[in-house]
């Protein structure tokens, strides 16, 4: 057998040399077998020097694997490396050599690097280890167990290393008891250990990489399918719920890692190189750069990961071993151990992995062969060198907390139970330990489903007209429950209150009727699901949303020595967004919390599909990217409990709102004793409560009236209005209110407000083609009546709207201070090697991001904290009162409302100095609202000049000296605006980045604006100091919407435009913010606290 030299250089001296193959009587250490990294003797000197002495004996390493891996590029730039030791010489042994001859025809070697692959013939490298004893990198029998996934936990389990919780299903009909699977709606039981969806479902062969995560009902169901890379897919979504019936699997605890893998690569046991990648279960699209590579970064170890990256690495016998980390809920827990695995594109490691193995294998063998080798007194372990930030301020943390997306109207029945059945099942699911009990899960909602069957079959024998009500609401709990064919508990959910004396009564005509004893109030709730449209606007709010963030925008980058087209900024085709170069290089530590509501949960996997340009379904999105903050009342809150200031409010409002006379000035000091302009407006509208509500009982009675005509007109049978609804369930949605909106006293029911405010609100945006007569007219007065009702639900005073805003809001004031004060990094978030992280500028910044999604009472509240809490003196602070000015002008905390906060850093600044954090407050009140015209309140821009800014000259380290060209500064961006019409119209180069020149005329001075189409400038501006002029010259730039699949969406056209975000204020210091929500927590009292978990 010949061997074959390998040149993988051109000329001739210093060029390290290697073989594949040798015979047996070759001696490896000759010269032709040699892979000399010393430069070869000049002519004249050869002679001369071999007469003298004859050269040490090599260190043959050979290489035993298919020729796929033996051949690929990170295995050929290690060799490359390895063969530059003066005394190794490598030998690459052929593939047809492997499978064809004999083992003892196989090359010999002092030292054997072989590993599995599909097709090797691992019990032929073993005998041949047998017959040679060479020293093993990776022990050859521990590659047995490596393929089989149950063998890998068993090892991982007796090392005592984290993994997730998990059962073995064995389909062997030789051991029956390993096969006792019940699968239910959501949860599989596994010989006995229970697992709730989402839960993995592996294949127990190592080989086989079909691996399936299965969702719960209540986040949409289905399964993730991971497969093995195909092109740019590494999973897909399937609407399959059910588990495999066929096969052997391991099924575990789904782990929530924030759609983030870490692999890590060891070389011996005390070097571990790690890399971050965005999870395949997340969207199943593989990112890749302008190679066509996967897009991974290197990601720094805890003292606690090096730990089991050694424990991983001695266990399994394999000094080159790649594995898998799942960094979940504070810990990190190893998922699956893949045996030999290189890293890949990085100089680094394959510097680091060759001299590792390097001196590994002469520290082995060089005693034994008398080969005069030292060890090298340089460290093997790679330094951690600091990197320094820039004299620009850096963006440290951005807090938002933002209202759902547009939804279906909400629909609710209330009635009193009394029957043993409903006290049966509130003692069942625990109710009595609290006096309040939700019921969500599919399970539950049958079970309430089954009592009203069966009561409603008992009523069916009386015929007493005093159950006649009871029967109604009975029927309708019946319907609802039935509807859509199957349960969810994302669009439906029954809640029930203990009542020990009964429900009070509401009017004197109910005394006679009163019963004594205890009942309960069932509340059932459907309806308010998320649409199409809403889903729309979240993700693209999302998109806007990056451009907040610093960085990135410098299309001319790559003049700056960027290689990767993720460092330029251009990254999945979007140009300019500092944020996915954050997020992709693991810089950006972010978490996105949403209350337990369906439409919430939905809005905030949208707005995160947008945020970090993700693809496909959002129910992925939303099991990994979403934690629910329902355990301890961070953004849950039971609207049905209302607080004894909250009751005070509402009867007042009610006293005030039942009175049939024009509102006199009295009327107006107590509904709005703030002089609260929008309060002011809608009050001169209604002008007489009375007479306004008797207009709107009127237009709700000619609509239903008009609906119905619709319903008898044989073309209006099948018509579909807009998410699947018919004119019979819009009908039922009318006649309710019509029922419920006037009481058989003649009164109106004013609580019934918002919910006619909802209903025509959404009929007028969605169902504007039915061409009803009068929508808008009914808009008007409603939305008129329900900008007094709804904020003013909230308290009328400061005092009642600071009280109820503590009840409702307290844990999350708690929690948005934690945010702030936790600045610094600490070892349990995802970190930059930064000598790796070469192309990657400033690797040591770390941004915070958390996401707070919730409903409208939570944004109310928090707001009301910040207006009424005592943040800034409007008297003292001009930049306050105008925000305040602002505030009192909104009318009505839309979809999408949302409150940001954001920390920067200026790192020139003295670390105990007020001056080193800087705060600033943004606001937008969100969704356009139908047919709003000129008369919306005007803010002053996004991040305007303050006045002070205006009289003195811009330090040079300032927040607003933007105009130096610097990259992943914080650079102000004309972002994306809302489209008016259908988001599929791009701009003709959808794409592209357009550079504004810095003498942008002033028609361009709004470009600080989130959405330059709302964009406008208000007249009282002119010479306040606070023009958007006012600020030095800065690079704009235009970043249009990338192409996104929204055309899967209905009724795309018209999802109206998000207002943009306004500053309230911006120059605020971390202290001052500090010491205002430390008050505000202090006021609050500790009865509303609630102790808050960290997270």
């Amino acid at each position: 057998m010949s061997h074959f030299e390998c040149r993988p250089g051109t000329g001739r001296g210093g060029l390290p040399r290697f073989l594949v193959g040798c015979d047996d009587d070759e001696s490896p250490g000759s010269e032709d077998g040699g892979m000399r990294s010393d430069s070869e003797p000049r002519d004249g000197e050869e002679e001369e020097e071999e007469e003298e002495e004859e050269d040490p004996r090599q260190v043959v390493v050979g290489i035993c694997s298919m020729m796929k891996k033996s051949k690929s590029k990170p295995m050929t730039q290690i060799l490359e490396r390895l063969c530059k030791f003066e005394y190794i010489t490598v030998v690459i042994f052929p593939e047809e050599v492997i499978l064809s001859e004999p083992v003892d025809k196989w090359p010999l070697c002092d030292c054997l690097i072989s590993f599995h692959s599909k097709g090797f013939p691992l019990d032929k490298a073993v005998s041949y280890v047998q017959l040679r004893s060479p020293l093993l990198i990776n022990d050859l029998n521990m590659q047995y167990f490596i393929q089989d996934r149950r063998e890998v936990y068993r090892i991982l389990q007796e090392e005592g290393i984290d993994l997730p919780r998990y059962a073995v299903l064995n389909r062997d009909p030789d051991r029956p008891e390993e096969c006792n699977l019940v699968e239910c709606e959501d949860h599989v039981e596994v010989n006995g250990e229970v697992f709730h969806k989402p839960f993995v479902e592996k294949p127990v062969c190592a080989e086989d990489h079909n691996v399936y995560i299965y969702y719960p009902t209540s986040a949409g169901g289905g399964s993730q399918r991971l497969f093995r890379k195909i092109g740019s897919r590494s999973s897909v979504y399937s609407p399959e719920s059910s588990v495999r019936k066929t096969g052997s699997y391991i099924y575990e605890e789904f782990m929530p890692t924030d759609g983030t893998d870490v692999k890590v690569y060891t070389v011996g046991p005390d070097y571990a190189h790690a890399e971050a990648r965005k999870s395949p279960a997340l969207d199943g699209k593989v990112e890749r750069d302008s190679e066509g590579k996967e897009i991974r970064y290197p990601v720094m170890l805890t003292a606690m990961e090096k730990l089991v990256a050694r424990k991983v690495c001695l266990a399994f016998k394999q000094t080159v071993c790649g594995f898998d980390l799942l960094r979940a809920n504070g810990h990190s827990f190893v998922c699956d151990v893949n045996g030999f695995s290189f890293v890949k594109n990085s100089m680094k490691y394959y510097d680091d992995c060759a001299k590792v193995l390097g001196n590994m294998v002469m520290r082995e063998l060089a005693p034994q062969l008398h080969i005069p080798w030292s060890i090298p007194m340089e460290a093997e372990d790679i330094p951690i060198v600091p990197t320094t930030s820039g004299s620009m301020m850096e963006l440290r943390c951005v807090i938002a907390v933002v209202r759902h997306g547009d939804r279906t109207p909400k629909q609710k029945m209330k009635m009193e139970v009394r029957n043993a059945m409903f006290f049966d099942l509130f003692e069942k699911y625990g109710g009595y330990k609290s006096g309040k009990l939700k019921l969500k899960k599919p399970k539950q909602l049958q079970e309430v489903l089954d009592i009203a069957r069966q009561l409603l079959l008992e009523l069916v024998q009386h015929n007493d007209c005093e159950i006649e009500e009871k029967k109604s609401k009975l029927e309708q709990l019946k319907t609802v429950l039935e509807m859509y064919g199957h349960f969810s508990g994302i669009n439906r959910k029954v809640q029930l209150t203990y009542l020990p004396n009964g429900q009070p009564k509401a009017s004197s005509e109910e005394e006679d009727s009163q019963r004594e004893g205890p009942s309960l109030l069932l509340v059932l709730k459907w309806g308010g699901e998320l649409t199409p449209a809403g889903r729309v606007q979240a993700e693209e709010l999302g998109r806007a949303f990056r451009c907040m963030y610093p960085g990135g925008q410098d299309a001319n980058r790559r003049s700056l020595g960027c290689e990767s087209p993720i460092d330029c900024g251009d990254y999945a085709g979007f140009p300019g967004c500092g944020l996915l170069r954050l997020h992709s290089t693991y810089r950006h530590d972010l978490k996105i919390y949403a209350s337990d509501e369906g439409r919430v949960q939905m809005t905030a996997a949208a707005f995160a599909k947008g945020l970090l340009a993700l693809e496909g379904e959002l129910t992925p999105i939303l099991v990994q990217m979403v934690k629910s903050a329902n355990m301890n009342g961070l953004l849950d809150s039971d609207s049905d409990s209302l607080t004894d200031c909250q009751q005070r409010v509402k009867t007042r409002l009610h006293e005030i709102m039942q009175k049939d006379r024009i509102f006199s000035e009295e009327d107006y000091q107590k509904l709005a004793p703030s002089c609260s302009l929008s309060l002011v407006n809608s009050m001169k509208i209604i002008s007489n409560p009375v007479s306004t509500c008797d207009k709107v009982y009127t237009l709700i009675q000619s609509l239903t009236r008009q609906i119905r005509k619709r319903l008898e007109d044989p073309k209006s049978a099948d018509l579909q209005l807009y998410h699947s609804e018919t004119l019979e369930l819009m009908l039922q949605r009318w006649s309710k209110l019509e029922r419920d909106f006037r009481t058989k006293s003649g009164r109106y029911d004013i609580s019934k407000i918002p919910d006619i405010y909802d209903c025509i609100k959404y009929d007028t945006q969605h169902n504007a083609s039915l061409g009803l007569e009068d929508t808008l007219e009914l808009l008007r007065l409603s939305r008129a009546l329900a900008d007094i009702i709804i904020p003013q639900e909230y308290g009328i005073n400061r005092e009642e709207k600071l009280d109820i805003a503590y009840a409702y809001c307290l844990p999350l004031v708690k929690k948005i201070q934690l945010d702030l004060q936790r600045t610094h990094e600490d070892e349990a978030v995802n970190k930059l090697h930064p000598l790796y992280s070469r192309g990657v500028m400033s690797p040591g910044r770390h941004v915070r991001t958390r996401l707070y999604f919730t409903s409208e009472s939570h944004v109310h509240s928090l707001l009301s904290i910040f207006r009424y809490g005592g943040l800034l003196n409007e008297e003292k602070d001009e930049q306050w009162k105008q925000a305040m000015d602002y505030l009192n002008a909104v009318s009505e905390l839309n979809y999408m409302t949302q409150i940001v906060i954001m920390l920067y850093e200026d790192n020139n600044k003295d670390p105990s100095s007020e001056e080193r954090f800087h705060v600033e407050l943004h606001f937008s009140p969100g969704v356009k609202g139908c047919e709003e015209g000129d008369n919306v309140p005007m803010g002053f821009g996004f991040r305007p000049a303050s006045s002070e800014n205006k009289e003195k000259q811009t330090d040079p380290g300032s927040l607003e000296d933007l105009s130096q060209d610097e990259p992943d500064r914080a650079v102000l961006i004309e972002p994306i605006s809302m489209q008016k019409r259908s988001p599929l119209i791009r701009n003709r180069k959808a794409g592209s980045m357009e550079v504004l020149s810095e003498s942008s005329s002033s028609s361009r001075a709004s470009a600080y604006r989130l959405f330059p189409s709302c964009s406008r400038q208000s007249p009282e501006m002119k010479p306040s100091g606070l023009e958007l002029l006012s600020m030095p010259a800065v690079k704009r730039f235009s970043v249009s919407f990338a192409r996104h699949p929204t055309n899967g969406f209905e009724g795309c056209s018209m999802v109206p435009s998000i207002y943009p975000l306004e500053t309230l204020h911006n120059s605020l210091s971390l202290k001052q913010v500090d010491e205002f929500l430390t008050a505000v927590c202090e006021s609050g009292g500790d009865t509303n606290s609630k102790t808050l978990k960290c997270m």
